[in-house]
């Protein structure tokens, strides 16, 4: 049986203040160490690390058409209980979060019946956060 583990993740952010409000107040990430050029958080149970580096410019983003959907490629996110989920919808929506993937249900009623969601923080990085209605449905085929 494979035991799901935490995983650590570096990301580079253009505005590191900017940035480290959006994963500690509007997200709720506890915050841990960090320097001038680097801020380490407790995303949801893993840790995350925005690293400072100038902003420089960008291809146009890449997409991969999911259910009618754009889903943004790169992403990345964790997958959190439904009231976590529900939580942190409700919480995004209140901020003026601008979404590219609402919140909505996928494969309801069907094998891995999920939540899902889609936005960017400050820097451009597209996040997917979800929820499974039931979690023993993840790696469900």
């Amino acid at each position: 049986m494979q035991t799901i583990q935490p995983f650590h993740l570096a990301i580079p952010v253009h505005n590191l203040a900017e940035c480290r409000i959006f994963y500690r107040d509007v997200l709720g990430c506890l915050e841990g160490r960090s320097s001038d050029h680097w801020v380490d958080f407790n995303f949801f149970g893993h840790q995350l690390v925005i690293h400072f580096k100038e902003k420089t410019l960008v291809d146009d983003p890449t997409f991969n058409p999911v259910d009618g959907k754009e889903v943004p490629v790169p992403h990345f996110g964790v997958v959190l209980s439904m009231t976590d989920f529900e939580a942190l919808s409700e919480r995004l929506q209140q901020q003026n979060i601008q979404f590219i993937i609402a919140p909505y249900i996928r494969f309801k009623g069907q094998t891995g019946e999920q939540a899902t969601m889609f936005f960017k923080d400050p820097a451009g990085n597209a996040l997917e956060f979800k929820a499974f209605k039931d979690i023993s449905q993840l790696f469900a085929t």
